[in-house]
C-alpha cells in the first residue's frame, strides 16, 4: 500500500480499512470488544500499520487527562534478560496505544531519582521488578497503578504481582543433581535482598533436604563475574571436601565460579558440575555450555503490561505463574567417585 506524502490521519486508514472512522477510533483506542469484529479490528490495525498512521496523542490525551505513559523500573541493565522484558512490555504497550520508558535503578538496587518532574503527572502505572523496589518511593510509583514482577504475591507493594515459577525452577535443578547422584552442594547465592532470590534459597533447602546424607553450604557474591569468581575462591578455599555441585542463582555468577574452579585445578563437569539459571546468551558462550533454567524474559514482560491494564481497567490481572525450564547441557554430570 502506498503512503501517502503528508501524514495520514484515521480518514486514511478508515478508507484503506473499509470502515468508519469511528470504528477507526474504537480499534486504535483499544475500545472495540463488544463493538466490532475481531476481523474488523485487526484489518484496522494492519491499515494503520500500513500508512504508518500515528495517532495524535497529546490531543487524544487532553481528551482523556492520562498520557498513555508507563514506567518500567529495573534493576541497572547489566544482562540482557531486563531487555527482553522491556521489548515484551513495550510490545503489549505499543498493541493498546501505550508507551513505555526504560527506568534503570541506579547500582541495580537502592534509590533513584525522579525521572519527571512530578512521576504523578506523567505517567498512568509503573510495572517495577522487586530487585528495583526501592527506587519506586523516591520516583512516587508506589502511589500509582503499580504492577510488581519477580515479588512476593502476599507481601507486594503493587495492585498486582506478576511472577515467574522461579521456585520450579529450583526444584527442577536440584532433582537433575540429585539423580545424577550429588550430595555435596555450594550454593552460589545472589547478594541482594530480594524475594526472587529468597525462594531459591528456601526451594534448594527444602528440597535437599528430603534426601538423606546432603549438604548445602552457601556463600554469597554481587551479581558479577568477578564477584562470583572471588565468592567462589573463598569457598574452595574452606576446609572440609569439596562440593560435587555449585548451584548458581544467575548465569553471570556461573561465569565467574567457571574461572574460579579452573585455577583449582577442577574440571567441568568431570569433578564438580555447575548450574545457572537465566538462559542468557552467555550460557552457551562458556565451556562446557551451561546447565541452567530458562526464563521467558519477553513473555514476562508482556504478562507484566497485561496485569498493569487489567489494572487500569479495573479487571483481576492472571495470577498463574510463568512455567520455566530446565536446559541440560554439558556442566552437569553424575559425580566424581570417591
Amino acid at each position: 500500500m502506498a503512503r501517502s506524502s503528508t501524514r495520514p490521519t484515521s480518514r486514511d486508514v478508515a478508507q484503506a480499512a473499509g470502515v468508519s472512522q469511528a470504528a477507526v477510533s474504537l480499534v486504535l483506542g483499544d475500545k472495540w470488544r463488544g463493538r466490532v469484529s475481531e476481523a474488523t479490528a485487526e484489518r484496522v490495525r494492519e491499515a494503520a500499520r500500513d500508512l504508518g498512521y500515528r495517532p495524535n496523542l497529546a490531543a487524544r490525551n487532553l481528551r482523556l487527562g492520562h498520557t498513555r505513559t508507563v514506567l518500567l523500573v529495573v534493576p541497572a541493565l547489566t544482562t540482557e534478560f531486563f531487555a527482553g522484558v522491556y521489548t515484551g512490555a513495550a510490545r503489549v504497550a505499543a498493541d493498546h496505544g501505550f508507551g513505555v520508558v526504560l527506568y534503570p535503578s541506579p547500582q541495580g538496587i537502592g534509590p533513584a531519582r525522579d525521572p519527571f518532574a512530578s512521576a504523578q503527572a506523567a505517567l498512568d502505572g509503573v510495572i517495577a521488578s522487586s530487585m528495583a523496589a526501592d527506587a519506586l518511593t523516591a520516583i512516587r510509583g508506589d502511589q500509582l497503578p503499580l504492577v510488581m514482577l519477580d515479588s512476593d504475591p502476599d507481601g507486594s507493594l503493587g495492585a498486582a504481582t506478576v511472577n515467574l515459577d522461579i521456585a520450579d525452577g529450583v526444584r527442577q535443578v536440584a532433582e537433575h543433581l540429585l539423580g545424577l547422584g550429588h550430595r555435596r552442594f555450594l550454593h552460589l547465592a545472589a547478594d541482594i535482598p530480594s524475594w526472587t532470590f529468597e525462594v531459591r534459597a528456601r526451594e534448594l533447602a527444602a528440597r535437599t533436604a528430603q534426601v538423606p546424607g546432603t549438604s548445602v553450604r552457601t556463600v554469597h557474591a554481587p551479581i558479577s563475574i568477578e564477584g562470583a569468581h572471588t565468592a567462589t575462591e573463598a569457598a574452595l578455599a574452606a576446609p572440609g571436601p569439596h562440593p560435587t555441585a555449585l548451584v548458581c542463582d544467575d548465569d553471570k555468577l556461573a561465569a565467574g565460579a567457571y574461572k574460579a574452579l579452573r585455577r583449582h585445578g577442577l574440571r567441568i563437569p568431570d569433578d564438580i558440575s555447575v548450574t545457572g539459571l537465566d538462559d542468557l546468551a552467555l550460557a552457551t558462550a562458556i565451556d562446557p555450555e551451561l546447565t541452567t533454567v530458562r526464563l521467558d524474559a519477553e513473555l514476562f514482560g508482556e504478562r507484566g503490561m497485561h496485569a498493569l491494564l487489567a489494572v487500569l481497567e479495573g479487571r483481576a490481572p492472571e495470577g498463574r505463574d510463568i512455567p520455566v525450564e530446565l536446559v541440560v547441557r554439558g556442566s552437569t554430570a553424575p559425580p566424581p567417585q570417591a
